[in-house]
């Protein structure tokens, strides 16, 4: 009875106001599972995160999205789709319940829009991370490109200083408005960045704004 009265909720409440709601797709994605009953928890305790922390100082905001999001699991895209280096979109990651870095990133981007953070405050951030060999992506919150930005990352539940991160090593950022170079200090110069023909930034918008995915 519960899970019945949950999935009545989850339909009939836009958990985005990216108009991110369960489709057909994905009720049957979900009724088929054999862990139904986590993903209709992990959605409903979402929901009531959100409600929590709207009114939350920017701190305490940052904080609590950081720390829910890392605890879904990691997984590498290898393992988990068809495509290596797929970027899910929040619905996706939320009712999968497992990613790789660049998934915790979307989904921490899109819920923060959500709750009035601006896209002008929010980047994302490729580094490198000494003493490994592969690229990480981080969500980066940018008060002013003159300072050090704050960090949410799915490898700390802590939100600090890029500054007090030493292990981040920084190649570049970007948003939906603009791209940079930066330091651990500040940014430092606006770039254009070649995705090449694969451009998995545009792809993903789309499928979040326009297909609803």
């Amino acid at each position: 009875m519960k899970q019945l009265i949950l999935l009545i909720f989850i339909i009939s409440t836009p958990l985005f106001s990216y108009e991110f709601e369960l489709n057909q797709k994905d009720l049957a994605y979900i009724n088929n599972s054999t862990k139904k009953s986590f993903i209709l928890n992990r959605l409903e305790k979402y929901q009531s995160l959100k409600t929590k922390v709207k009114n939350y100082e920017l701190i305490r905001k940052l904080s609590h999205i950081n720390s829910f999001i890392n605890k879904i699991l990691p997984a590498h895209d290898i393992s988990t789709t068809s495509s290596i280096d797929y970027w899910a979109t929040p619905k996706e990651f939320l009712l999968q319940g497992h990613g790789d870095c660049e998934d915790y990133a979307i989904a921490k981007y899109f819920t923060l829009l959500e709750l009035g953070i601006k896209k002008e405050n929010l980047y994302f951030a490729v580094v490198n991370v000494k003493g490994q060999r592969d690229a990480h992506m981080v969500l980066l919150y940018v008060e002013d490109k003159k300072s050090s930005p704050l960090v949410l990352d799915n490898l700390s539940s802590k939100v600090i200083a890029l500054t007090k991160r030493p292990k981040l090593i920084p190649k570049f950022a970007f948003n939906e408005i603009d791209s940079y170079k930066f330091t651990p200090n500040k940014f430092t110069q606006k770039i254009d960045i070649n995705w090449g023909k694969d451009n998995k930034w545009e792809k993903l918008l789309n499928r979040v704004y326009t297909l609803k995915e």
